[in-house]
């Protein structure tokens, strides 16, 4: 059902798509705010220094010039390469949520546990599952000086409990662990260990030949070297027998160890809390270099190719104030991908286009302000409800609730007598505007999946 936007990478929904996107909003608040998590917002620009301070992505960013301008300030926001002060729109929330942890570190209290659902803006080219202007949801936990591990455990659970409560089909969080990679790269004579990370993060998109010529022509592996960072990377499990198998290929190497006890413990309480929703991925990288322990991404099953719907993990080192660090962890769900995803495939509804559940009939045009008094009792209780622009035949009324898809009309004759008819049905029957309530289905604009 979702159209093709008349400027592309800017999606915009009709009214019956708004409100699965919304259900899809309101789910995820009240998932996180079930498990504590408290709403920020941040603003939405940001300094290009801030922006790019933990890798070089600059052409995802978007510069804003004029307002540079009106700031009274020189310099180029379009690029990294410009003055690191220049503004730029942000293009994800991890990043400026670092700054906003730094900036407010007197007024928060630590752990501090965090949700936030905003627009980014991606200067990257519009495809499915990819848009220029689009929201994410965002669940983190940051720390003051340390974070125990047992957060990265509780994120991934609430995540997983979240998309579960949404109308799309089932999904697989795929885990691997930074420290376990970069310890077994070390353990093999790979030193640049953040190159083979963004080398490996492209298994996906070109394959395994092209990986490894990757890893030898431009990170100087050797052919052995390559194939044994690929036969990492070529390790999945739906429980902790991958501990195993990485410790089967022969490399010895105490961060790697390290890494190897943290994801047994994320997996093995998947296993018992989310059973079947988890899988450890060993070819899971990120590209972004804040990734310090833990990594995620999450895939729809059967929607593979839509690409990752969820992705994120443990950074030790994004917001440090002098020798004051915040440790976090944290994932985000594109919304915006989720969305497009329900709605192109039909894959859930709204039960109706509008959230107006009765249309209140003029039965001439001084009954306006009766009617109003009807709608006013009923919106008292929580009915939503719209009062008719003018008293037409009441067939031309029922027809425009119809086209509206409000499932009631309201009617009041001459002598104050209240009736209500089920247009869907034809059934009309006596009602009390004080205590007339319509069932619990039709109560609100309900979102099934298909």
């Amino acid at each position: 059902m979702a159209r093709t936007a008349s400027l592309s990478g800017f999606p915009e929904w009709l009214p019956e798509e708004r409100l699965v996107e919304l259900h899809v909003l309101d789910t995820l608040r009240r998932i996180f705010e079930l498990h504590g998590f408290s709403s920020i917002e941040t603003r939405a620009v940001e300094t290009v220094g801030q922006l790019l301070r933990k890798g070089e992505i600059d052409k995802e960013v978007y510069g804003l010039s004029r307002l540079q301008d009106d700031e009274g300030e020189a310099g180029n926001a379009g690029t990294a390469k410009g003055d690191p002060h220049a503004l730029a729109l942000h293009f994800d929330l991890t990043v400026p949520f670092a700054r906003y942890v730094v900036e407010n570190a007197g007024y928060l209290a630590f752990p501090f546990r965090r949700y936030q659902i905003q627009k980014v803006w991606r200067g990257e080219r519009p495809q499915e599952g990819r848009a220029r202007e689009f929201t994410q949801a965002d669940i983190d936990v940051v720390g003051d000086g340390e974070l125990p591990f047992r957060y990265d455990v509780e994120i991934a659970l609430v995540i997983a409990e979240a998309l579960n409560a949404l109308p799309i089909p089932d999904f697989l969080l795929r885990i691997n662990n930074r420290k376990l990679a970069e310890g077994f790269y070390n353990g093999i004579g790979l030193t640049d260990t953040a190159g083979v990370l963004r080398s490996i993060d492209k298994l996906e998109k070109i394959g395994a030949v092209k990986v490894a010529e990757l890893l030898k022509s431009e990170l100087g592996a050797t052919e052995e070297q390559a194939q044994a960072a690929l036969k990492l990377a070529s390790i999945r499990t739906e429980d902790t027998s991958f501990v195993e198998q990485v410790r089967a290929l022969g490399v010895s190497n105490e961060l790697l160890e390290e890494g190897l006890n943290e994801l047994e413990q994320v997996i093995a309480a998947a296993v018992q809390r989310a059973p079947g929703k988890v899988v450890a991925d060993l070819s899971i990288a990120r590209g972004l270099d804040y990734y310090t322990g833990t990594v995620v991404e999450t895939v729809l099953v059967g929607h593979e190719q839509l690409g990752s719907i969820c992705s994120g993990g443990r950074y030790d080192a994004l917001a440090s104030k002098g020798s004051r660090k915040f440790p976090g962890v944290g994932l985000s769900i594109g919304v915006t991908r989720l969305v497009s995803r329900i709605l192109s495939q039909e894959l859930a509804k709204a039960t109706r286009s509008v959230p107006t559940a009765v249309l209140v009939a003029l039965t001439n045009d001084d009954s306006w302000g009766a009617a109003q008094d009807v709608a006013a009792q009923l919106r008292s209780r929580g009915i939503a409800t719209e009062v008719a622009a003018k008293a037409e035949k009441f067939g031309k009324q029922i027809k425009f609730a119809d086209r509206r898809g409000i499932p009631f009309v309201w009617f009041t004759d001459e002598e104050g007598k209240h009736q209500v008819k089920d247009i869907r049905s034809g059934e009309q029957v006596d009602a009390d505007p004080a205590g007339w309530a319509p069932s619990a289905e039709d109560l609100r604009v309900r979102v099934l999946k298909a």
